[in-house]
């Protein structure tokens, strides 16, 4: 009704979403059973392996599942060092382990331990349960209100969060596989984030750089090292790109230097640098701070608000999360709803064409259709087109495209 309509427009909270999320939701996507039962038998014959390369190390069997067992393996018997202790005793958590992979064989093979038991108990073992029996699809649900910066999310399953990282998650990819006589096409976003940070901030370097369609980390990385670009190696570019996305989520130089475990002088030093480069990044920064602290609030591009009452806070820590949340949500929020704009676009051309193609995924920056191989081309020049015109911003919007029969990377192609 009207009554509901108008406050909710006013306040920037109504949101054109046609039906794209709803046929997305009831396309569903197949999974095979025959690959999750291929992958149930290999990942269990794995996991023997490394529960005897698990004893033979800490020199005796114990609980694998159990921290406090671990515990006293790593901290007591083998006497790796350990932080603060707690009411249940030294954490073991993934952080923990990953410091001590360096002095000891056991934490590593813990790790793959337990990413492997999660990838069986999550994921294989539960997506056979999931397919329904009708329609020999699982469906998930895309939630609208659930994540602060306006993101769509995904439950019952989350399809958004397949496994893409790690030899054995991207395996997981290959079950997710196209209808009879369909291929995939995935459309994703090159660096959305940071091309809507370029657009904020109006720095010159970041505009220049997307209006030339440079490499942002490879040119980042060589001002931080100050080599030149054909001198960048993977590991500098690695570095420039946490900082780069690092700088989009606040971060400070305690996370940076957590995240590329570093020393937290030198993270400064290359907080420092990137501020230097990216001089307008800084000042767009401060005075999104400052007009948050003013308004108690800050909006996406296209006028979405989120009230930001802790920015006026006494507490440092609530303080300063809402300070980050400032800068972080007006970029996360314009890239959330930009991808929106593009599901509504894409549908409404690939109709608008007679193509066949269908919506399935919409994995934050990534869209997936299932398609004939015969319309691939022009449903390609359609979704590009769409996504790439959902909304104008200083800096052009690019779309790369992969094809594939399964959504597993290594199967998918550039395009």
């Amino acid at each position: 009704t009207r009554l509901t309509w108008y406050p909710l427009q006013t306040a920037g909270l109504w949101e054109q979403m046609a039906l794209s999320c709803i046929g997305t939701e009831m396309n569903g996507l197949t999974v095979s059973p025959q690959v999750l039962d291929e992958l149930s038998v290999e990942f269990k014959a794995r996991l023997q392996v490394l529960e005897q390369e698990i004893y033979q190390l800490a020199g005796r069997e114990f609980n694998i599942q159990s921290p406090k067992q671990l515990g006293v393996i790593l901290f007591d018997e083998l006497g790796l060092p350990h932080g603060k202790k707690t009411k249940t005793g030294y954490s073991t958590n993934a952080a923990v382990l990953e410091k001590l992979a360096s002095r000891h064989e056991l934490p590593a093979r813990i790790i793959a331990y337990r990413n492997m038991a999660k990838l069986l108990s999550t994921y294989v073992e539960k997506l056979a349960g999931l397919i329904d029996p009708v329609s020999g699809r699982v469906h998930t649900s895309f939630n609208q209100t659930v994540t602060a910066t306006g993101r769509l999310s995904s439950s019952h399953p989350n399809l958004q969060n397949i496994p893409i990282r790690g030899e054995e998650g991207g395996r997981i990819r290959q079950a997710f596989i196209p209808g009879n006589g369909l291929i995939f096409l995935a459309a994703d976003y090159s660096q959305i984030d940071l091309r809507v940070l370029a657009h904020y901030s109006r720095d010159e370097a970041l505009l220049a750089a997307f209006r030339q369609n440079e490499d942002v980390h490879s040119r980042t990385a060589a001002e931080l090292f100050n080599v030149s670009s054909m001198l960048v190696t993977s590991e500098m570019r690695r570095v420039a790109k946490s900082i780069n996305f690092g700088i989009v989520y606040g971060m400070s130089s305690f996370g940076l230097a957590n995240q590329l475990n570093i020393g937290r002088k030198e993270a400064q030093r290359f907080i420092d640098r990137y501020f230097r480069l990216y001089s307008g990044v800084k000042t767009f920064m401060e005075k999104i701070v400052a007009q948050a602290r003013e308004d108690g609030y800050v909006t996406t591009l296209l006028g979405r608000r989120r009230p930001l009452l802790e920015i006026a806070d006494k507490n440092k820590n609530r303080r300063e999360f809402a300070e980050r949340m400032a800068i972080n949500t007006p970029i996360q929020g314009t890239a959330a709803d930009i991808i929106k704009l593009a599901m509504i676009r894409v549908d409404e051309q690939l109709q608008k064409q007679c193509l066949s193609g269908r919506l399935l995924l919409q994995i934050h920056d990534e869209l997936v259709l299932e398609l004939p191989e015969v319309e691939l081309k022009r449903t390609r020049e359609v979704v590009v087109q769409a996504m790439e015109q959902a909304l104008e911003l200083a800096v052009p919007l690019v779309v790369n495209c992969e094809v594939g029969s399964s959504l597993a990377k290594g199967v998918m192609v550039s395009q």
